[in-house]
């Protein structure tokens, strides 16, 4: 991207803060990744399986390997979005995450089926999801905590209310329909919103991130080695790779994020074997988005006052728990239960993973360093290619 500074009316004359901007509309986009998000394809398996004549699991073996080809072009989002900026590449992703909900309206076969799911998970779960957090991790550096936390909300939000929804529209239009016009509120109403309010870098525009004053309430340096210091604490990738607390953290985060998946996708089907009537096992995503939210923001306030170790306890624990409560969960209030505390497991294993994040040495995340995490949902968590920001260990 240029250095030299742009001028935008919208940036110039906003009443606030742009950066707040940014973050209202990269929370919308993150609620737009719901068609890529198996909470939200879990509501279409059946009908694969019903009208196309495909197996469980043929469609669970689709749906995995184009999980993994999805995440391969993360690192390419990531650099594209380093040099074009992320108002380009999210407008981009909008578009094409928006044709291939149309697309999915003309499926008639496994390969379809693949296709979609490739397109669906790279272009939504993938890459637009890398776009909205690198477009917030640009506009705030002090203030990132609070800002990431309120990212959070607008998937935990968006889980909450469009599965119901997209379950009525399954069951009064069908599945084909209820794509098309997934695609068509994402290119009428997203579309739009995305190219007129997403900004690049602020520097850009002549702004520093996150402006005003420290906590101290003197002017936060910008450069030189005390913003330095102030934003880079934590030890390197391959002192990090030595140590069993990487490892730790990341086993405990593949078999969580694995169970998890692997749940939400059977999620119809497994209800159904315990005797839940779909209808009511569509309700368990309003609790799953409800105890998602409280627990992002709750985990959020104790990884900032107790080691990580203990919120891992607290992640494994709910996890249990989870599982411990799902064979019994047969009546509305006991599925309520169980979206309940599965929520919870989701908000506090996102704030965990958040206790060490990928930094340059000026703490700066930069989009293809994070793009070199996200396909730790299917792959594990590798730690990019700067420092290994942990928090406190012991």
């Amino acid at each position: 991207m240029a250095s030299s500074n742009v001028s935008s009316v919208l940036v110039e004359r906003s009443p606030v803060y742009y950066g707040w901007v940014v973050l209202t509309v990269a929370t919308l986009g993150m609620a737009a990744t719901l068609p890529g998000q198996t909470a939200g394809i879990s509501l279409f398996i059946d009908a694969f399986i019903e009208d196309l004549g495909l197996s469980r699991s043929v469609v669970s073996w689709l749906y995995t390997v184009a999980t993994v080809l999805g995440s391969l072009g993360l690192p390419l989002a990531g650099r594209l979005v380093d040099r074009y900026g992320p108002r380009r590449v999210a407008v981009v992703l909008i578009a094409l995450l928006a044709a291939s909900c149309a697309g999915m309206r003309w499926v008639s076969g496994w390969v379809g089926v693949f296709v979609g799911f490739v397109c669906l998970r790279g272009f939504g779960q993938g890459a637009l999801g890398l776009v909205n957090n690198h477009a917030v991790n640009l506009w705030f550096e002090r203030r990132r905590g609070l800002a990431v936390g309120v990212l959070g909300l607008g998937m935990a939000g968006a889980t909450a209310l469009f599965p119901p929804l997209m379950e009525r529209g399954l069951q009064a239009y069908g599945w084909q329909a209820t794509y098309l016009i997934m695609g068509g509120l994402l290119a009428v109403i997203m579309l739009p919103l995305g190219a007129l309010l997403y900004r690049d870098a602020p520097e850009r525009y002549g702004l520093s991130p996150d402006p005003g004053t420290a906590p101290n309430g003197n002017e936060a340096p910008s450069t030189g080695e005390g913003a330095e210091t102030a934003t880079m604490s934590g030890v390197r990738p391959e002192a990090a790779y030595r140590t069993w607390t990487f490892w730790l953290f990341t086993v405990a985060g593949v078999c969580t994020a694995g169970f998890g998946t692997g749940l939400l996708f059977h999620h119809f089907s497994i209800l159904e074997e315990v005797g839940v009537a779909r209808g009511v096992a569509a309700q368990f995503f309003v609790p799953l988005g409800v105890g998602t939210a409280m627990f992002n923001v709750g985990t959020g306030w104790l990884v900032d006052r107790y080691p990580p170790r203990l919120l891992l306890a607290l992640q494994l624990g709910l996890f249990g728990a989870m599982m411990g409560v799902l064979p019994a969960a047969n009546t509305t209030a006991e599925v309520w239960v169980y979206g309940g505390v599965f929520g919870g497991h989701r908000g506090c294993s996102r704030r965990s993973s958040a206790a060490r994040t990928p930094t340059t040495s000026a703490g700066r995340t930069t989009a293809p360093s994070a793009a070199w995490r996200t396909p730790s949902l299917s792959a594990g968590r590798p730690s990019g290619r700067r420092c290994w920001r942990w928090g406190p260990i012991s």
